[in-house]
């Protein structure tokens, strides 16, 4: 299927690996023109991997999400080397690497560090591509990786809880913002998948326990899945690439606010 997105400009935030590359594997497949960020200088070599096995144009600007400055500077760097942006994925984002329950184990100190990349790093990715967007004056598209967590408060990690729900906010914000210039606005919400934020969960949670209650992480993720999911199985990286550039696609015109969850029914709202 033709998804219309040959040549189009896509920037992936948070691009270097996990479901961030999976995303601009995706789009370098339909033919876009991909630019990648991320604070990771792999992120190069990511670009070219992607090049390489798509032959699209796939190009990567090193940039921290919480400088403001940073993110303007990349946003003008690949604008002149794959033209303004008319899709952005801000898929950047982080825990605070500690087991949150009750929310007293992680003090307010240990906040910051989270709500300023997945926060304010969306909001200056927002701030530095908007405008292309806009300019671009034929519609374009954001799209935000957020979280289950996000919807349901929880209590493995309420820093990073509290970001992601912000996220969607700010999401619901922009698509009402943008919605009179034809742009839409939508967010991801992973469930289960295996990346390393998944795994920082993991060993945060058996850090205090007594060591005969310890569990190996495909032991602990197994027996989470299986609790917290009704179709009892992983979500793959690749599932949100197809699902992002079908929402970057014409076929999703009319789709903007929402939060699709891809997390095996572990999120259902009645």
């Amino acid at each position: 299927m033709d998804l219309q997105l040959a040549h189009q400009p896509a920037i992936i935030i948070g691009a270097a690996q996990g479901i961030g590359r999976a995303i601009a594997e995706a789009f370098a497949r339909e033919g876009a023109r991909v630019g990648l960020i991320d604070r990771d200088p792999r992120v190069s070599e990511t670009a070219a991997e992607i090049a390489a096995a798509t032959g699209a144009t796939v190009v990567a600007e090193t940039a921290d999400v919480v400088s403001e400055t940073d993110m303007q500077a990349a946003a003008d760097s690949l604008r002149d080397r794959i033209g303004p942006a008319r899709h952005v994925v801000f898929a950047a984002g982080v825990g605070s690497g500690k087991f949150g329950f009750p929310f007293t184990r992680v003090p307010p100190a240990d906040w910051r560090r989270v709500l300023d990349i997945n926060v304010l790093g969306a909001v200056h990715s927002a701030h530095a591509f908007a405008p292309q967007l806009i300019a671009g004056g034929d519609g374009g598209t954001f799209l935000f990786l957020v979280s289950v967590a996000g919807q349901i408060g929880s209590q493995t990690d309420p820093p990073y809880s509290a970001a992601k729900a912000a996220q969607i906010n700010f999401m619901q914000c922009l698509a009402r913002d943008l919605a009179p210039h034809g742009i839409r606005s939508n967010a991801l919400s992973p469930g289960m998948v295996r990346t390393g934020l998944n795994q920082s969960v993991w060993a945060a949670s058996q850090a205090d326990l007594p060591e005969a209650d310890r569990q190996d992480y495909p032991t602990w993720a197994g027996e989470k899945i299986r609790r917290v999911s009704p179709l009892g199985r992983w979500q793959e990286p690749e599932e949100f690439g197809a699902t992002a550039v079908f929402l970057a696609s014409p076929l999703a015109r009319n789709i903007t606010g929402q939060t699709l969850n891809i997390d095996g029914g572990q999120v259902m709202h009645s």
